[in-house]
Order: C-alpha cells, then sequence, then structure tokens
C-alpha cells in the first residue's frame, strides 16, 4: 500500500469502519436529526452485492420503499462497478442527510480508470450500470485522488 493510498484509508477517520453488524455502523443520530453516516469495506465482501444490498437495506430501512428500491440499484450498480473494473482497497460509504432527505453513496477503489457513462469494456450485454445511475441519481460524479477514486450519487428520498 503506497503512503498515499495509507494517508487516503485515514484521512476517512470521520467514518467509523466496523465489522460489526457486517461493516455498517452509524456514526450519527436518527433520520430528521443529524446526517448518519455508515460504512463497509468492499474487500470483505468481494463479489457479494447481494449483501452489501441486504446491508444497505437495513441501513435505510427509514426511507420510503420505491426510494429504497432506487438506491439499491444504484448501490449494485456502483459497487458492482467496483468489483469488476476497480482495484483493492475498496470502500463503501452512505450519507443520510436529513431535511431535505438526500442519500449519498460513495464507493472508493484504486484503479485510475473512470466509470464511462454508456459504454461497456465488459462485452455487448454490459454498460449499462452507469445509465441506470445517471437516470435515478439526482446528482453523481466522480473524485479522482491520489492512487484512488470516488465515485458517488445522490438520490432525494422520501421518509417512511
Amino acid at each position: 500500500m503506497t503512503a498515499a493510498l495509507r494517508k487516503w484509508r485515514q484521512s476517512i477517520g470521520r467514518v467509523v469502519i466496523s465489522r460489526m453488524c457486517g461493516g455498517f455502523v452509524s456514526s450519527a443520530g436518527r433520520p430528521g436529526g443529524t446526517p448518519r453516516t455508515c460504512s463497509v469495506d468492499l474487500d470483505d465482501h468481494v463479489g457479494n452485492v447481494a449483501g452489501v444490498r441486504h446491508l444497505t437495506r437495513d441501513v435505510l430501512r427509514h426511507i420510503s420503499n420505491d426510494d429504497l428500491e432506487d438506491v439499491l440499484l444504484v448501490v449494485t450498480e456502483l459497487v458492482s462497478n467496483a468489483f469488476d473494473h476497480g482495484e483493492a482497497p475498496r470502500l463503501m460509504r452512505l450519507t443520510v442527510t436529513p431535511r431535505p432527505y438526500v442519500v449519498r453513496c460513495e464507493v472508493d477503489d484504486a484503479a485510475e480508470r473512470l466509470p464511462v457513462l454508456g459504454r461497456s469494456r465488459s462485452g455487448g450485454f454490459r454498460g449499462r450500470g452507469m445509465v441506470l445511475v445517471d437516470e435515478l441519481a439526482t446528482a453523481w460524479g466522480v473524485v479522482p485522488g491520489n492512487d484512488f477514486k470516488t465515485v458517488w450519487a445522490e438520490l432525494k428520498c422520501e421518509p417512511r
């Protein structure tokens, strides 16, 4: 692990990383209160997108079912991209901000390649994930760093 990557992993100290509860730990209050941030070390769940979806569903049980399904689809696409095209270390963060109620999913990995909207590197039947993210998310983007990148998406949601 390079020094820059170690520094990056240390810089996310505001996010509580734990193996408890499958890796998700809330770092702040409930909906309607202060923002909550949860994280999971994806390298503990390599290839287990369904498990990451299950953890996400547990954390976001306070949002409407329709919005939850949209968030789960975005999480699936961003995490799948990290597994298919990214490199370790991989980390996902979910931040829920009340008033307005916004869910932000951030997925970090160490690959330099950036996601491409609508063009597959894996064949003709693939490559539509970021198109789905683009359609479902209020906003999305990529933040390049030294030895890593963060792909993020935000969705406005309604509480249950």
